[in-house]
C-alpha cells in the first residue's frame, strides 16, 4: 500500500476531469452495472500512468462522444476494488494501468499497459475515441 499523500496528486490527475474514485467491491460492482457506457482506468503510480495513461485517459474524454460515466481504481491502494474490476476485465490478464470500457455491464474495449507503456498519450486518447465512437 502506498502512502495516501504520495498518490493524493496522482488521484487528481483523473478526479479532476470527473473521475470518480472506487474505493470498495460493492462501488465496482454498482458502476459496472450502470446502463450505458462506462470507462473504468486502473490507476497507478507507474511512469507510464503519469506520463500516457492518465494524461490518455483525460485526453480521450474532451471527444464529442464519451462514455456515460467515468471510474477509477488505484492498484496498490484499493486492492480489493482493484481486484473486483479486474475480474469484470477477464479474459484480460491484471496490468496496472490499464483502460477498459464496458456497455451495459459489458467489456467492450480493452487496452492494456503493454498498449499504455512506450506510446504518446495522445495515441493512447485517439484509441479509446475510437471505441468511444464506435460504442458510446
Amino acid at each position: 500500500m502506498y502512502p495516501a499523500e504520495l498518490v493524493k496528486p496522482m488521484r487528481e490527475d483523473l478526479t479532476r476531469f470527473g473521475f470518480e474514485e472506487l474505493h470498495t467491491v460493492e462501488a465496482v460492482d454498482i458502476a459496472i452495472a450502470k446502463e450505458g457506457t462506462t470507462l473504468v482506468v486502473v490507476n497507478s503510480v507507474c511512469g507510464c500512468a503519469a506520463a500516457n495513461a492518465r494524461p490518455g485517459a483525460s485526453m480521450s474524454i474532451q471527444n464529442e462522444k464519451r462514455p456515460d460515466h467515468l471510474v477509477t481504481v488505484f492498484a496498490g491502494v484499493d486492492a480489493e476494488a482493484t481486484n473486483k474490476a479486474r475480474e469484470y476485465m477477464i479474459p484480460f490478464p491484471p496490468s496496472s494501468p490499464c483502460m477498459a470500457l464496458f456497455k451495459d455491464g459489458e467489456l467492450v474495449h480493452m487496452l492494456e499497459r503493454h498498449h499504455i507503456e512506450g506510446r504518446p498519450a495522445q495515441l493512447i486518447a485517439e484509441n479509446m475515441i475510437d471505441a468511444y465512437n464506435e460504442h458510446c
